[in-house]
């Protein structure tokens, strides 16, 4: 499984930091967790096959997690030379079709009907949903964030992914979590002096140390949150494991079975990161 974080920052303009989207792909599958403004473009930024998505799961209706949805629809209608014919599924919490139907009426047509099959289902605060394919299978869990605000859990045969999207503490998070090889958190504030409901480094500590995943990447970061101090910040609140900042371009790639230097019968996947570079095409 390979992860790329195509938007790792909010609505405001920040060249390395676009609105949150993360493309997971697997053997088979090729999806998008949420697709806000600016995703779309950093396809080619760092040299990605967006003409291959099979699904988008959005998390909530907040611009910056699914403002570029209809031009992501736009270009797999009029961008493929030829046409494309593989099914897109679009999944989100209560009211994604609604949703669409909203897009449809502002943007046009093609929202609902892009020339290619659009499956769109739209699955319960709690639950459990499996890839018709079987190549993997998207559980979740609500946040205190909006009325229909998700987090995702993403389980394959080679590993787990762990994704909040936007949520305020949710210490239960952590327990939803557990068994994530990779656990994507968003991280806005400084601390809960903040208005709005977002998590903080003594939250986002709390729900990792739960989770206990390998690697915690945060994203969704505010300019008053400190960077470059964030990861050793969460690590003195008691998280053991590796922490990033998240930026556009990074990706981590795992499989399950563990290193070649692992006790034997492991089952601990190996990790690699590193962050791509520009796409010069």
């Amino acid at each position: 499984m390979r992860v790329t974080v195509l938007g790792a920052g909010t609505l405001l303009p920040d060249d390395d930091h676009r609105s949150a989207g993360h493309l997971v792909e697997g053997d088979g599958f090729s999806l998008l967790l949420d697709c806000g403004s600016g995703v779309l473009h950093g396809f080619q930024r760092w040299g990605l096959d967006w003409s291959a998505l099979t699904h988008v799961a959005i998390s909530h209706y907040h611009t910056d997690h699914f403002g570029d949805l209809p031009a992501l629809l736009w270009a797999l209608r009029y961008g493929i030379e030829g046409g494309r014919e593989l099914p897109l599924t679009v999944l989100g919490p209560k009211g994604v079709s609604d949703r669409l139907e909203g897009l449809a009426r502002a943007y046009g047509e093609y929202v609902l009907d892009p020339g290619f099959p659009l499956l769109v289902r739209e699955l319960p605060d709690r639950g459990r949903w499996e890839d018709a394919g079987r190549r993997f299978s998207l559980h979740t869990h609500p946040t205190p964030h909006t009325d229909e605000s998700v987090a995702y859990r993403i389980e394959t045969g080679s590993g787990r992914l762990g994704y909040t999207g936007d949520t305020g503490p949710a210490p239960e998070l952590g327990a939803f979590m557990a068994g994530s090889d990779l656990l994507v958190a968003e991280c806005a504030f400084p601390s809960q002096d903040f208005p709005g409901a977002h998590l903080d480094p003594v939250s986002v500590a709390e729900i990792a140390c739960a989770a206990d995943p390998q690697l915690l990447v945060l994203t969704h970061l505010y300019p008053q949150v400190d960077r470059t101090g964030l990861p050793g910040l969460v690590r003195s609140l008691g998280f053991a494991g590796e922490v990033l900042v998240g930026r556009d371009g990074l990706q981590i790639q795992w499989h399950s079975g563990g290193t070649p230097d692992s006790p034997e019968g492991s089952n601990v996947p190996a990790l690699h990161i590193h962050v791509l570079p520009p796409s010069r095409e």
